[in-house]
């Protein structure tokens, strides 16, 4: 880039001006100089014209000294060689605005930057620049204040080749003896086309992916107002059973009613929740288009390809497909479920008293005894994966069993029922475990590992198998239907610990539990692969559950 003191110099001595004269075209030389060159002394007729940019002149030109430059001349050959050094050029630091090099008197702001001469010019200086023959194959650019950026910086050579295997822009000297020798490179401007190309390709892709999460929004929506509705019709259908046989069955009647409030409230709130996954996709998806609309919009080669690397966009995104949305999900089957025991119920009212679910209890989790990668929720309620073991030796499997909390409270004696939403994780892990000292172990150890000894009962269901494990032994279970909501039942009188399709009441398995000790409820969400498992474990609880026991003698004749 030229100095102040460069720009003092007479472009045909090399010296600084002596009687400097300014052309009409904005070029200035020594008065003796440009009489040399016009081979005139001033009073002989032209032809007049421009050394510098070979512009003719009317043969009647006069030219003058100017006093200004030469002002400037006498000021700087008089300052000292540190002032000298300190003086501040047109492009100071402190001003964002990017001033014209060539210009020497009112410099004009510059509209372009020459990379090749490392200057900046204003508008006239851009056209002459482009005007002359020899400097038309000179790089210009936008105008910068700092033209080094885009150079190499290890050569300060332009960079004109795109690095396919580091993707990054690169000068020829890097290409054949730097860093990047043997590299595979390519021209600027086909490295912009081609990922222009694919940045079209990932346009197109978005659209379609935003057009699937639209298409799962709505079928949300609509599995939404399936629920509320289908949950209304059977509140009123089984509201007009019960109220036949309200002298007997109040209390039955109130908690079946309950049973509907929490089934809507558990599947709005997933619903609710997908809702929210799906839109979350959306605003990355139009994030995305954002950003990929604006690149493609930069005209600049250089600064598309460092923006595009500074997006990690060189590579076609893989997006993983929108998950349809499962009709089936909102399958009103317990709700028909209870539909079809009340209907039972007027034909043969003993044969189904007491229910499973007047036995429903709703344990609280312990954080204390939870495995430092689990979250347990505020309510005590849920419990899910929180980050990736950091491992060196082999990574876990999904089933690992140390990755469980336990209830709060074990069962001693008595008969409980209990249930836990699973919906749609691929693995999990839920049963009971006993043992001396259980709750005082770290969940990692041995004596509170759950489906791996003699004192632990449990149903692991993993990728649609699923299996009844206890004293390291394994049992597959042949299901019908998918298990969305898993229920257990003890009976300690009987030794009997059960799992079910919480949904449909059909029984999975049946274990024999001969033990002393406190029996625990224990959840295991097993390990988030991939993001595929994150959703959590939620125990189903109902609002004011009511005490069969406490309001009839069936109980007690059951037992009996």
């Amino acid at each position: 880039m030229d100095t102040v003191e460069e720009t003092l110099k007479c472009p045909a001595c090399q010296e600084f001006f002596t009687d400097p004269v300014t052309l009409p075209c904005g070029h200035h030389f020594c008065l003796t100089c440009i009489q040399t060159v016009w081979e005139t002394n001033g009073s002989d007729e032209g032809p007049f014209f421009c050394p510098e940019c070979q512009v003719f002149f009317p043969s009647d030109l006069t030219v003058e000294v100017n006093t200004n430059i030469q002002t400037k001349i006498k000021d700087l050959t008089t300052k000292p060689p540190a002032a000298e050094l300190q003086t501040t050029s047109y492009r100071g630091t402190k001003s964002s605005t990017v001033y014209c090099d060539q210009c020497i008197e009112a410099p004009l702001v510059a509209i372009r930057t020459c990379l090749t001469c490392d200057a900046s010019l204003c508008q006239a200086h851009a056209l002459l620049h482009q005007q002359r023959s020899a400097l038309r194959k000179h790089t210009l650019v936008e105008v910068t204040g700092d033209p080094l950026s885009l150079k190499c910086r290890e050569h300060c050579d332009e960079l004109k080749l795109f690095c396919k295997e580091e993707r990054v822009p690169v000068c020829c000297l890097c290409v054949l003896v730097g860093t990047h020798k043997n590299h595979k490179a390519s021209q600027l401007s086909e490295a912009c086309t081609d990922f222009k190309s694919m940045l079209e390709a990932t346009l197109n892709q978005l659209l379609k992916r935003r057009s699937e999460a639209e298409h799962a929004i709505k079928d949300l929506e609509s599995l939404y107002t399936q629920t509320v509705k289908s949950a209304a019709d059977f509140r009123e259908r089984i509201s007009d059973k019960y109220s036949r046989i309200r002298v007997v069955l109040d209390g039955d009647e109130r908690l079946m009613m309950q049973i509907i409030d929490s089934e809507e409230t558990y599947m709005t709130e997933w619903l609710e929740a997908q809702r929210g996954i799906v839109e979350a996709q959306i605003k990355e998806i139009d994030g995305l288009r954002a950003s990929s609309k604006s690149l493609l919009e930069e005209t600049d080669d250089l600064r598309f390809l460092q923006q595009i690397t500074a997006q990690n966009l060189c590579d076609p995104l893989d997006f993983p497909p929108i998950q349809k949305v499962d009709k089936d999900l909102c399958d009103p089957e317990k709700l028909q479920t209870i539909e079809k025991l009340v209907d039972d119920l007027t034909v043969s009212l003993s044969q189904h008293f007491p229910r499973m679910w007047s036995y429903l209890c709703s344990p609280a989790l312990d954080s204390k005894t939870a495995h430092p990668t689990l979250e347990i929720s505020e309510d005590r309620k849920q419990v899910y994966w929180r980050r990736q073991p950091v491992s060196k030796g082999p990574s876990p499997q999904p089933y690992d069993s140390q990755y469980s909390v336990l209830a709060q409270e074990g069962f001693t004696s008595g008969q409980h029922y209990w249930e836990v939403i699973v919906q749609e994780k691929p693995y999990w892990l839920i049963g009971m475990t006993t043992g001396p000292d259980l709750k005082k172990d770290a969940p990692n150890q041995s004596s509170s590992r759950l489906g791996v000894n003699s004192t632990s009962w449990c149903i692991y269901h993993g990728d649609g198998q699923y299996l009844a494990c206890h004293d390291t032994q394994e049992k597959q279970l042949t299901v019908a239907k998918t298990v969305r909501k898993l229920g257990i039942l003890t009976n300690l009188h009987k030794g009997e610990l059960s799992f079910y399709n919480a949904d449909a009441m059909t029984l999975l398995h049946s274990f024999c539990v001969q033990c002393t000790e406190s029996l625990y409820p224990m959840l295991n969400p097993c390990i988030d692969a991939n993001g595929l498992n994150r959703q959590p474990l939620t125990l189903f609880w109902i609002k004011d559950p009511w005490d069969w026991h406490g309001n009839t003698d069936y109980g007690d004749k059951e037992s009996a």
